[in-house]
């Protein structure tokens, strides 16, 4: 069976399917040694090259679709490589033999919390489209005045330079003195978006945390700098979710199993709480109250 030349670089975990398509306009890959074009599709007799290096195509094309999820700390950069030498949310994750992991989406320096990382760019690529219409939740902390009117014209829309933003829900989270606890939720992913609506009226966010994206929330063995790996049944689910096939169960081979494990000491993974237990949304350095409980299947 043979499949579009970016969806199968994608699932190889080479990069996204909008950045393997830059790279097929940009002639950067080759497919039985003449420059591929976008609308091509391999098979997995196909030998298919980017920037030079080998594709394994069968490979590809029955690889296995991974997902973790990793607790960022304020501090890290959402980038593979800083050239101001900071650290970044690529450092602690696991080592791959195949592929590579690929970011769902990006959290500023300043934020903290729930980031998905999979093997599969196609994956990636709907779960950040704006019309899968996946709804983040983020935990913040603002300083300043808060009344009704505000929190109504928060949900009913703000204007700001790239176009008009809102929260799809706010929860007040109580506090004490200057400072007030919220949840707020939004459809986008936006460079700054919740930063930016607060700002809009008149009031200072000093911390920031995501605490959900979409059906998944951050696991309460996800200690800050800590990683989860989801199961592959949640994994199919979440691939359903978005309109993707999913993939059969599998037990993990010894030589994974081994992997696994080294990583896991070697870059702070967490093991994942047993399947009774499922997700749990909560964190070590939680506030003393829970977030609205949303009405969507979730994995906790």
């Amino acid at each position: 069976m043979d499949e579009k030349l970016q969806k199968v670089l994608a699932r190889a975990g080479v990069g996204s399917r909008r950045e393997m398509e830059n790279r097929i306009r940009d002639g950067r890959i080759t497919v039985n040694g003449e420059v591929a074009k976008l609308g091509d599709r391999v098979s997995p007799k196909d030998e298919i090259h980017s920037d030079g290096v080998l594709v394994n195509a069968s490979e590809a094309l029955a690889s296995s679709r991974r997902v973790i999820i990793y607790n960022k700390p304020e501090g890290e950069v959402c980038t593979r490589k800083d050239p101001e030498g900071r650290p970044t949310v690529f450092d602690r994750l696991p080592k791959l033999r195949n592929g590579r992991w690929i970011a769902v989406g990006r959290l500023d320096i300043n934020t903290s919390g729930l980031l998905l990382f999979t093997t599969d760019g196609e994956l990636a690529n709907r779960l950040m489209h704006p019309s899968t219409e996946i709804d983040r939740e983020y935990l913040v902390r603002v300083m300043g005045a808060v009344n009704d009117e505000q929190l109504a014209t928060l949900k009913k829309g703000v204007l700001l330079e790239d176009g008009m933003a809102k929260f799809t829900d706010i929860v007040d989270g109580g506090g004490e003195g200057i400072n007030r606890w919220f949840y707020v939720c939004l459809m986008e992913g936006r460079n700054r978006e919740v930063r930016r609506l607060w700002e809009s009226q008149g009031v200072k966010v000093n911390r920031l945390k995501r605490v959900r994206f979409g059906p998944v929330f951050l696991p309460s063995k996800a200690k800050v700098g800590r990683w989860v790996e989801m199961e592959d049944d949640e994994v199919n689910s979440l691939a359903a979710m978005v309109g993707l096939n999913t993939q059969p169960l599998r037990q993990r081979t010894q030589q994974e199993q081994q992997d696994y494990k080294r990583q896991r000491a070697k870059t702070g993974g967490a093991r994942p709480r047993s399947k009774s237990k499922g997700f749990d949304w909560q964190t070590s350095d939680k506030p003393e109250f829970k977030p609205r409980k949303p009405g969507r299947r979730s994995f906790r």
